[in-house]
């Protein structure tokens, strides 16, 4: 797929986006998830290891297509890793898949209520290396804990200039300023960054065109406005914690949202299957994030 191809598949294709960057200091977790548990390596070259085990295993799958799934969010060592012979993000291609970067290096201390991304250094770097290797765009997560509005506005500004800098080069940004869902100003928190959202987007409405990774909202319909907004290109959603039946009922009572789950994809697949096994829960997994991404509910908004 060439750029205008993968533009048009993010634009308007029917399916979902699989979140499988799980970095340094959430893959422990994961793999404990996946059935791994901690001890299982020595290093963190026998982690990453495992966790790219994993990634190929489901990359490789048979219901691992471009028929429900648009586009793949990579760690940087898979980016660089194989799958069945050939570099991932081909592989991806060869699937019909869309792949993008987790170019974000994790998070600074919370501070106005907010945690910003720490720095990325040689970014322009690794933009080039992963446009290089077919990949479309990047994905950069801060978080928001409380409705703080210098803090939002600080989370927002960020995003935005990291979004310019990926956008100079050709790809396309998500930007993730994930509201945690276990805020006790949830609520209120999502109202503040729509707004910080919108102003930003509306600054300079002939910029370049972003997507937004953004919490199932507290208040259903909240994003409608920067769904139709002429600079987003997509609006998906992020599973937050939520189980995937909760995700996926959530997601459903949002129009224009898709997804783009990590662990709600994930949960059920263990280390332990066989293959037919695992082949069979993955599909499954897909089958209802596809379903909630394009079957809404009656009362959705």
């Amino acid at each position: 797929m060439n750029t205008d191809e993968m533009t048009a598949r993010m634009r308007e294709g029917r399916g979902f986006i699989a979140a499988l960057d799980q970095s340094g200091g959430s893959t422990p977790k994961a793999l404990k998830a996946y059935g791994i548990a901690d001890g299982a390596w020595s290093n963190d070259e026998g982690m990453f290891a495992l966790i790219h085990a994993m990634r190929v295993r489901i990359i490789t799958a048979p219901a691992f297509t471009g028929d429900k799934v648009l586009a793949a969010i990579l760690f940087e060592r898979t980016m660089d890793g194989q799958a069945g012979g050939m570099p991932v993000p081909q592989a991806l291609h060869d699937r019909g898949i869309v792949p993008f970067l987790k170019i974000d290096k994790g998070l600074e201390a919370e501070a106005d209520g907010v945690q910003l991304m720490k720095p990325i250094p040689g970014l322009d770097g690794l933009l080039v290396r992963a446009k290089g290797l077919g990949v479309f765009g990047t994905k950069e997560r801060s978080v928001v804990n409380l409705a703080n509005r210098d803090g939002i506005a600080a989370i927002v500004a960020q995003q935005f200039e990291i979004a310019g800098a990926v956008a100079a080069q050709g790809m396309m940004p998500i930007i993730e300023p994930e509201v945690n869902i276990k805020s006790p100003e949830r609520a209120d928190a999502d109202r503040l960054l729509v707004a910080e959202l919108a102003a930003a987007l509306d600054k300079d409405r002939d910029g370049p065109k972003v997507m937004l990774k953004l919490s199932l909202p507290a208040e259903r319909g909240i994003y409608e406005g920067l769904i139709h907004h002429p600079r987003v290109l997509r609006v998906v959603a992020l599973s937050g914690g939520f189980n995937r039946p909760e995700a996926c009922a959530e997601l459903a009572r949002n129009k224009g949202m898709i997804a783009s789950f990590s662990r709600a994809l994930l949960e059920d697949l263990r280390h332990q299957m066989s293959d037919a096994e695992f082949d069979a829960a993955l599909a499954e997994a897909i089958d209802q994030i596809y379903a909630a991404s394009v079957d809404k509910t009656p009362d959705a908004r």
